[in-house]
């Protein structure tokens, strides 16, 4: 039997550690979570989206004013040369050649829409700018969860490379204990176990570790994996508001309320210009012309100035279809305004009660860990003496790394969820998190 656990633990020195192959090297860019934020902005689609939106919606209200406010102008010339001579009423001569210039401004004083187009740009402007509120601040949560899971999977690979430590090191202790024959070679292939199950567990959070850092990355335009500065272990605050509080203020201004009621705003602004389309159309133009035989004609000029009235009466039911699908956008533009402001009860509630519970949550993970401390020391102490068993050891063991992994699990919930309420609101509660390079 002892020849058997001298031969056991030979073998298991000889074996080579699998966290060994699983470092990161130095030259991985670190960022904090300020930059990350930062950068994010400027690679993420939907943040580029909402930008373009808004500057197409800010030039579609500077068409709208200028529409409003300035005529349409046109200048045209042109230069004709016929087979044979005729005559040309500019020169009033007979020529081959004729020339013209003309100046053309045309204003419309009523109808077209002009200023239900107006209004529904406006309208657009402030959709727009709503709609990147919205996406800035989903694209800023999307950021935070990539940041925050690389600490987690950090501090959880450490969990693990701890545990691995820990089974090394007990079974340096068996193994004395085993050749002294104070303890059965079994309790080396328990702690073998331990050791193997520790070292898979290195690889699935190295492994976690690299999806999530070049998930991060991703988030904020680099062609490979980014390490995330680690911030400070500190307990969140509380939040410096009440549940009914935060409700309050998304159905006030929380950004997807402000970008529903802003759509609605457009689709009201878009069937007012298409009702307007039933106004009879007043305009009024003036028209400077030239004419002659040479290329720039002077030999005759004509002004005329004109002012036409037209009533729309019917277009094959054109308009009726324009005005029926702007009131259908309105209805289901108001449907989902009330829905979305009926639901912040919904949404900040669960963000709410999800901070509470996971900033409980670091509580009771502290107390556990320092439980499960107390716990692995004595039960460690006892298995030296030879008055427990390598089972109750390994429970305690295994039980500490549950402890750690709950508190690491613990802390950054509460974080995400702190973003998430931010996301709603659409405004930073607390100041950004100090960083601490000694996090443990």
């Amino acid at each position: 039997m002892i020849r058997f656990a001298k031969s056991l633990f030979v073998v298991v020195t000889l074996v080579p550690s699998l966290a060994s192959g699983q470092v990161v090297t130095d030259s991985t860019p670190v960022v904090t979570l300020t930059e990350a934020r930062r950068r994010s902005q400027s690679v993420d689609p939907n943040a580029v989206a909402a930008r373009s939106r808004m500057e197409t919606a800010s030039w579609e209200h500077r068409a709208a004013v200028a529409n409003l406010l300035t005529p349409n102008l046109r200048a045209t010339t042109a230069y004709t040369h016929f087979s044979d001579p005729f005559f040309n009423f500019g020169t009033g001569a007979i020529s081959p050649n004729s020339t013209s210039a003309t100046l053309e401004a045309t204003y419309t004083l009523l109808g077209a829409g002009k200023f239900g187009d107006l209004k529904s740009s406006r309208a657009s402007v402030e959709s727009a700018d709503a709609s990147e509120t919205v996406a800035r601040y989903r694209s800023a949560l999307e950021t935070d969860a990539a940041y925050f899971a690389v600490l987690s999977d950090q501090e959880l690979s450490r969990v693990a490379a701890e545990r691995l430590k820990r089974a090394e090191e007990q079974m340096g202790i068996a193994r004395v204990r085993v050749i002294a024959g104070e303890a059965i070679a079994s309790d080396s292939l328990q702690l073998l176990l331990e050791m193997n199950r520790a070292k898979v567990a290195i690889l699935s959070s190295d492994s976690a570790l690299m999806s999530s850092r070049l998930r991060l990355g991703r988030r904020i335009g680099i062609d490979g994996p980014a390490n995330a500065e680690p911030l400070d272990t500190v307990k969140p605050p509380p939040l410096p508001m009440t549940q009914e509080q935060a409700i309050a203020e998304m159905r006030r201004r929380g950004p997807d309320v402000e970008a529903a009621r802003a759509l609605e705003k457009n689709r009201s602004a878009i069937l007012l210009a298409r009702r307007e389309r039933y106004l009879p159309e007043i305009n009024i133009g003036a028209t400077m012309g030239a004419y002659d035989s040479e290329l720039f004609p002077s030999a005759l000029k004509r002004n005329q100035w004109s002012v036409g009235v037209s009533i729309p009466i019917w277009n094959g039911g054109a308009r009726e279809l324009d005005v029926a699908r702007a009131r259908a956008d309105q209805t289901v533009a108001r449907a989902t305004r009330v829905d979305i402001e009926r639901a912040a009860g919904e949404v900040i509630g669960q963000a709410y009660h999800g901070y509470l519970t996971a900033s409980a949550g670091i509580d009771l993970a502290l107390v556990g860990v320092a439980a499960a401390t107390e716990n692995y020391r004595v039960q460690g102490a006892r298995y030296r003496e030879g008055a427990t068993t390598i089972l109750d050891l390994l429970e305690a063991q295994v039980a500490l790394s549950e402890a750690q992994a709950s508190l690491i699990q613990s802390r950054y919930a509460t974080r995400l969820a702190l973003a998430q309420i931010e996301a709603l609101l659409g405004r930073r509660i607390f100041e950004t998190p100090n960083t601490n390079t000694n996090v443990r």
